[in-house]
């Protein structure tokens, strides 16, 4: 079951971000993993307004490559950076429908 990868990032360093952004997208690659969007052009439409001023959605094939790409020793590096330069936070949503009432996609 594939699962999307969601990543709020609120930059408070941009040192990390060039290393980073040419990096990053090979070892995600590796495991499967494929960049949908990483884009700071964010509008909030309804709610509170979004802190972060960059979002990435990355589809994975299985939680497990997802898991296998956080845990990659070669990401270790790059992810403390992220860490120590950014307040992020990472969420990961499957592609099931929780009401079930989308015939296109798995129930949940």
């Amino acid at each position: 079951m594939a699962v999307y990868l969601i990543g709020e990032v609120t930059i408070t360093d941009e040192s990390w971000i060039p290393n980073y952004a040419t990096n990053v997208h090979d070892i995600a690659h590796k495991h499967g993993g494929k960049y949908l969007s990483r884009s700071s052009n964010i509008k909030t439409m309804e709610g509170e307004e979004c802190k972060a001023n960059m979002i990435a959605l990355v589809e994975f094939p299985t939680m497990e490559a997802l898991e296998g790409f956080l845990n990659d020793p070669e990401y270790a590096e790059f992810r403390q950076s992220r860490i120590k330069g950014s307040i992020s936070n990472l969420h990961v949503i499957d592609d099931s429908d929780a009401a079930g009432s989308i015939p296109y996609l798995k129930k949940g």
